[in-house]
């Protein structure tokens, strides 16, 4: 029996000859001597041998390759499971239920659920009817069934033909005819703004403040006693940069009074604030810093409190600022001179310019929303009506308007849209001024925005409660009072967050599972996205943005709902006020630039004393904004997220009946809802 061939030797033989370039006679040996090596590789039993060899070899390799595999799926199910209890934790810590949530959310979340689950459900017996094959031929109860599973079907789909369908059917007509008609009226101030562009027209002023008194232009008696306020509740991040930029001002220091209504109940803020306040005092600007002792009323008990004062009955006009404006330094000289021979002119508004606009996707969908609403509303409304809701900032008022129509009233959380109803209501006029920007800042995450938006829709409707019989008792004209009431109060905030919320993510759903309701294609693609650029041309930078804005429009309409009914029936929500948290996006050096460019150097001089003073101060507030930072986290909003699981249900329905424009809606609307349920839009809040 020969000897087994070595094939290990044999390999690094034949290496190693094919490295050295000998002759041809030993090329030929090495080649002999190969065939000498594997002379017996015939022979049977060392077939068997090698055979042997390999498959042991084999064994063991594979045996250390099974043992990886399982080595590898057991570290991925530990990873996933640790991974799904960490997300579970998660959630369960992070879900949003505040202490301060109200009994009308909890019932408005439970609605929602129910419309879950009862969508899974409906999920689920189509699924069933689908793989059974009922979707071509749906059993008849006429024709006879085969099973109770059949039976319920069949009886299902009597129920929905004869009783569901039409009623949603109805339902959904409603809801389309009011989106057209407040597409309609979309479409009408879009118009009305594109005459005035074409026609240029703009309020004319009759005195002109630009001339200064030593070129032999106004006289400083000429200018009339203007007070400026400030309201501000604990505006640590803003308060220094909102004082210094009224104070310097380009208007005779004698001729005007700067209040600053602290409503802070921060015994550290109260203190910086006072500071602030002495520096400008040493400085020579006349100002007053005001706290409430008695704090009630929100914003508007602390303006009604300011104007009470002994001291202001000279002033003749009042300028309001929130704590995050900076009004440029000729603000006054741009707004003031508009009363001049209009004696009955109340209001002058000024249009808001935003700072941090491009700081996240969220601030840019909200200047999407502002531009239409200055460029546009207030624009077309200031100019054919002379009327139109207040900003409650970066506005002068005729301090005689105020007393005329009863003050400042506590009634409802917008104080400013109840002032300019009651003075409109009493005979007085608005100007808008579209080309007079004051700087602001947006809210930068979904939470302060929300919070926002609720104050914004539930008290419009807390106002409309209570002063509908005033606007029928009204003197004012027949065409003002169907204004206010049609257009301005039930159309613009009442119909608008009511079929946005109803027809895209109650009714929409509900068509995919009972089909006998149908829903036009051009409904969910056509005339939203007609609405969507008629919003956006006020801002054409933001046209990339354009279905991001519309699935967004369609997420607020939850908030802008359930806000609206709460407003509307008194529930507790609809009183509640939270300041909207800000950052200080701007700062002094913003101030030093308009001064640069807008006013005299003596004010130049002025602001650059003060930002170098307080520089060190602002640095070091900007340093704990950042370790501030560091402990921010996301939320997870129940509503948001039960919607998105909504509209993700029916957008599978959907996909089992092939319907293509319905189903990418659905499925984009349910994502859209998905990240912003998850806290994924703008900046996470502690």
């Amino acid at each position: 029996m020969s000897r087994t061939p070595n094939y290990e030797f044999q390999e690094w033989w034949n290496k190693q000859r094919a490295k050295d370039h000998a002759d041809d006679h030993l090329s030929c040996s090495t080649s002999e001597d190969f065939r000498f090596l594997t002379v017996d590789i015939h022979n049977p039993a060392s077939n068997v041998a090698v055979a042997e060899k390999d498959r042991s070899r084999s064994a063991r390799q594979l045996s250390w390759i099974y043992l990886l595999k399982l080595h590898q799926i057991a570290n991925s199910l530990a990873f996933i499971t640790n991974g799904f209890v960490s997300l579970i934790r998660t959630a369960n810590r992070r879900i949003s239920t505040a202490s301060g949530e109200r009994r009308s959310e909890s019932k408005f979340y439970r609605i929602i659920k129910f419309f879950l689950i009862l969508s899974v459900f409906l999920l689920f017996v189509e699924l069933v009817a689908y793989y059974r094959g009922w979707h071509f031929s749906p059993p008849s109860l006429e024709s006879g069934v085969e099973d109770w599973v059949e039976y319920i079907y069949a009886k299902w789909l009597v129920i929905r033909a004869n009783y569901l369908g039409p009623l949603l059917q109805s339902l959904t007509n409603v809801c389309i005819v009011l989106f057209l008609i407040q597409s309609l009226d979309r479409l009408i101030l879009v118009l009305g703004c594109f005459y005035i562009k074409v026609r240029g027209l703009k309020p004319v002023a009759e005195m002109d403040y630009t001339q200064d008194a030593e070129n032999g232009g106004v006289n400083a008696e000429d200018y009339p006693m203007v007070l400026v306020q400030i309201p501000m509740c604990n505006e640590r991040e803003v308060y220094q940069q909102s004082i210094g930029a009224v104070c310097i001002q380009d208007w005779p220091r004698d001729r005007m009074l700067v209040q600053i209504l602290d409503d802070s109940d921060d015994a550290d803020v109260q203190s910086l604030i006072k500071a602030e306040v002495q520096k400008w005092q040493q400085r020579g600007v006349h100002i007053i810093y005001r706290h409430r002792l008695i704090r009630t009323g929100y914003k508007a008990g602390n303006l009604k409190s300011a104007m009470s004062c002994d001291y202001v009955k000279g002033y003749e006009f009042v300028a309001i600022f929130d704590a995050d404006f900076q009004p440029a330094p000729d603000f006054l000289k741009k707004t003031v001179p508009y009363f001049k021979g209009k004696d009955d002119l109340a209001l002058v508004q000024a249009r808001w310019a935003f700072v941090n606009k491009d700081e996240n996707l969220l601030t840019r969908l909200q200047n999407i929303n502002l531009a239409f609403h200055f460029e546009v509303e207030q624009q077309v409304n200031g100019w054919f009506i002379n009327f139109f809701g207040f900003n409650g900032t970066a506005g002068v008022w005729r301090v005689k308007a105020l007393e005329d129509c009863g003050g400042w009233l506590e009634r409802t959380t917008v104080e400013d849209m109840d002032i300019a109803v009651r003075a409109h209501l009493c005979g007085w006029k608005f100007i808008y001024l579209n080309d007079v920007k004051c700087l602001c800042e947006l809210p930068e995450s979904y939470e302060a925005y929300k919070k926002q938006q609720h104050r914004w829709h539930s008290g419009p409707m807390q106002l409309f409660r209570l002063c509908f019989f005033d606007i029928l008792r009204s003197k004012v004209s027949l065409f003002k009072k169907a204004n206010l009431i049609f257009l301005f109060f039930l159309l613009r905030k009442l119909i608008l967050p009511f079929y946005s919320f109803t027809l895209f993510c109650i009714i929409l759903p509900l068509t995919m599972f009972l089909p006998e309701a149908q829903l036009p294609f051009w409904v969910v693609c056509y005339i939203p996205g007609l609405v969507s650029i008629l919003n956006i041309l006020p801002s054409p930078q933001s046209f990339p943005f354009v279905v991001p804005y519309l699935l967004f429009e369609n997420t607020m309409s939850v908030t802008k709902f359930n806000a609206m009914i709460s407003g509307l029936f008194q529930l507790g929500s609809s009183y509640e006020w939270i300041v909207t948290k800000k950052l200080g996006r701007s700062s002094e050096s913003d101030l030093i630039a308009i001064v640069e460019n807008e006013s005299t150097p003596l004010m130049e001089s002025a602001v650059a004393r003060s930002s170098s003073e307080s520089g060190l101060a602002e640095l070091n507030k900007l340093e704990m904004n950042k370790k501030a930072g560091k402990k921010k986290r996301n939320r997870l909003y129940r509503k948001e997220l039960a919607l998105s699981f909504i509209l993700l249900t029916a957008s599978v329905r959907s996909l089992l009946s092939a319907q293509g424009i319905h189903f990418y809606f659905l499925l984009f609307q349910g994502i859209t809802f998905l990240v912003v349920g998850l806290d994924l839009i703008g900046e996470q809040v502690s």
